[in-house]
């Protein structure tokens, strides 16, 4: 009577949650007071796929539903992107029949990296996707380690795990699991690949193992590579889905040698997540050219990059999650690597939707000096905290004549508005993008 119940109350709270704009959260919340137990009493689908780390998330279960709802699955995820234990609730409760059965062939969840042993104590996956493990969000996630600790009472010995062979510490997570429940992704050494580490600070230096010194025989970016340490031989493995070769210039990529894919956002943050989509849609059955006719020149509907117009600009917004100085780094890489004259906007007016903090210190690990270069005309720094991204610019080989501070980001897109037409690309994140282009014509 509790499941039934809880099922109820889910799913009238949902549809009002709907009608008032409200989020996902709140159904899934009131339904666990009724039933705590109430995910390990549903029926679940046969498939069920989780995906966690500290970036990619979204976008790789966007591309993941993509795949399978073409190959004919009928896929049952969360399009908003509500991914601790309320929400996945929400998701799961709203989809269940009275009986209590989810309708569908496949139950797709994003998890939070922090709440995934909470999500996954009634039920855990047949498939789990790591992405990556990076410093994230200092005043909520901690280190690295911090968050590797907190995902680890997540993992069961049934599920397979799908892993990223090119981060150190998500390699972790193999040791003391079946190795024939463990399936690797990876990319190959490549055009992109450095001998050197590029960025602020280097979290490869040391063995997440033992402490031991890491080598490295390449870099792809910050300490994702091809890597081993020289104490305990904790090393990159052979990827069972690779990244064969790529071309971000000319936005191609081949998996395995085999298939070629053209990419509609040239970014190694998309090379990534393509290819934890890819590997696992192949280990749920899915053909090659049903996942590259999905993926070839794929665009996310999920925000990270939007397009719009602002005057004679056209513009090219990309989400860059503050306080992950990573997500910064791949975005001002991106711009880095165009061929075309440009302006650039850093937009950062609120730290995080969630809670206030005025703690700006991560603006010191983003590479900004990846802006210095020819072709970027001007950058505007704008939002509340302008005068925090003034003083790191300060340290920074971008000249100064090329700065334009604009606390009021309104004030900012007007006079970019009524002069000049290059293309502008911004760089903030979910906080903040809609105070831009909530002044632009959206393409």
């Amino acid at each position: 009577m509790r499941v039934f119940l809880a099922i109820v109350l889910c799913k009238v709270l949902r549809l009002v949650g709907r009608l008032l704009g409200r989020g996902s959260s709140l159904p899934g919340q009131f339904a666990l007071k009724v039933c705590p137990d109430v995910l390990g009493r549903v029926k679940l689908p046969r498939h069920i796929i989780a995906v966690t780390g500290s970036n990619g998330k979204t976008s790789t279960v966007e591309m993941i539903a993509a795949i399978l709802t073409a190959a004919g699955r009928q896929v049952v995820y969360n399009k908003e992107g509500s991914n601790q234990i309320e929400g996945v609730t929400t998701l799961i409760l709203s989809r269940c029949t009275l009986g209590s059965r989810v309708r569908g062939d496949v139950l797709l969840l994003e998890s939070d990296e922090r709440y995934a042993r909470h999500t996954f104590r009634w039920f855990h996956p047949t498939h789990f996707v790591i992405t990556n493990l990076y410093r994230d969000q200092l005043t909520r996630n901690g280190h690295p380690q911090w968050v590797y600790e907190s995902i680890l009472p997540a993992i069961h010995p049934d599920e397979t795990l799908v892993l990223n062979a090119d981060d150190p510490l998500v390699a972790c997570f193999a040791r003391g699991h079946d190795p024939e429940k463990v399936k690797w992704f990876g990319l190959e050494e490549c055009s992109i690949s450095t001998k050197e580490h590029h960025g602020v600070y280097h979290d490869g230096l040391r063995c997440p193992v033992c402490g031991g010194k890491m080598e490295y025989d390449c870099y792809h970016y910050t300490h994702i590579g091809h890597y081993r340490c020289t104490a305990c031989g904790h090393s990159r493995p052979s990827p069972d889905f690779a990244v064969t070769d790529l071309d971000l210039a000319q936005g191609r990529l081949t998996i395995n040698g085999g298939a070629q894919l053209e990419l509609a956002f040239r970014s190694i943050y998309n090379v990534y997540n393509i290819l934890a989509a890819w590997s696992v849609c192949a280990l749920c059955g899915v053909e090659e050219r049903v996942m590259a006719g999905v993926i070839n020149n794929y665009l996310l509907k999920n925000g990270r990059m939007v397009t719009f117009t602002l005057g004679g600009h056209k513009g090219t917004l990309l989400t860059s999650k503050h306080e992950n100085s990573v997500a910064y780094d791949t975005n001002l890489a991106y711009i880095q690597g165009l061929d075309q004259p440009c302006e650039v906007m850093v937009i950062v007016d609120a730290i995080s939707r969630k809670y206030f903090t005025g703690e700006t210190s991560w603006l010191w690990d983003i590479d900004f000096d990846r802006l210095a270069c020819e072709h970027v005309r001007r950058v505007w720094l704008c939002g509340r905290y302008v005068n925090d991204l003034a003083l790191r610019f300060d340290y920074t080989q971008v000249p100064q004549d090329k700065l334009v501070l604009q606390p009021d980001i309104r004030a900012a897109a007007q006079a970019l508005k009524e002069e000049g037409d290059l293309p502008l690309y911004v760089v903030t994140c979910f906080s903040d993008r809609d105070k831009l282009l909530d002044l632009t014509q959206r393409d």
